[in-house]
């Protein structure tokens, strides 16, 4: 008697289901994605909106701008450096030898308008500056650092910058959440402006952020090195 030895392959209904199986694992991958996407455009948008309130509460207090408050030191407990009072937040060192752009963050925080206890520094901003959440520093200072339309010159005025380090998917969403969605119009624009040393530099260009025609450069969303400027 020879025996047999009998195989059987997988039915319709059991590849069928391998493939529901499959395409449920990829779509809650891709929503997951998604989902962490969407969390740091919030992380980043709730960011700038919080500061800028600060920004407005300050100045209603006290009627001057963080940074640039020269009674500091007088009426804000715990503050250790005064502004100059020329109604700027300036970036260079100002006719006290302080850089009002760092010390933006001790009054800030000693007045209670932002979470956190920022001691103004130069030599090391690792307690001086907040981060962004990609954990480089932000930046918020009255200057010219920051994308315009081709044709234009951009003009100083007080901006606050995201910091660099970001994924362009991600700024060009926090663009298209608050503005117009180009990154040389409207109140949020291209700056991969790095806060840090006594004068604060821009990053340098970086093409891959953005495209010729100023939108942001989405093509394989590749530019990880992005980061933008709100008007303020």
């Amino acid at each position: 008697m020879k025996s047999r030895t009998s195989q059987q392959g997988f039915t319709l209904i059991e590849i069928a289901i391998v493939l529901v199986i499959i395409g449920l694992l990829l779509g809650g991958i891709l929503k997951g994605q998604e989902l962490i996407t969407s969390a740091r455009v919030r992380s980043l948008i709730q960011q700038q909106d919080g500061i800028k309130a600060a920004f407005f509460g300050f100045q209603d207090r006290y009627r001057g701008l963080p940074g640039d408050y020269a009674a500091a030191i007088q009426n804000i407990q715990g503050a250790t450096q005064r502004g100059d009072g020329d109604g700027v937040s300036s970036a260079g060192a100002n006719g006290a030898g302080v850089t009002e752009t760092f010390l933006v963050w001790e009054h800030l925080s000693r007045s209670g308008f932002i979470n956190g206890n920022y001691t103004y520094a130069v030599a090391n901003l690792e307690n001086a500056v907040p981060r962004n959440p990609y954990g480089q520093f932000i930046g918020l200072a009255y200057d010219d650092v920051y994308a315009v339309a081709a044709g234009n010159v951009a003009v100083a005025r007080h901006n606050l910058k995201t910091g660099n380090q970001i994924p362009v998917e991600i700024v060009a969403e926090v663009d298209r959440k608050t503005d117009d969605g180009r990154g040389t119009s409207g109140s949020f624009v291209y700056s991969r402006f790095t806060q840090g040393g006594a004068q604060p530099a821009e990053a340098g260009p970086a093409p891959s952020c953005m495209a010729v025609d100023g939108t942001w450069n989405l093509i394989g969303q590749t530019a990880v090195n992005c980061g933008g400027a709100s008007m303020i």
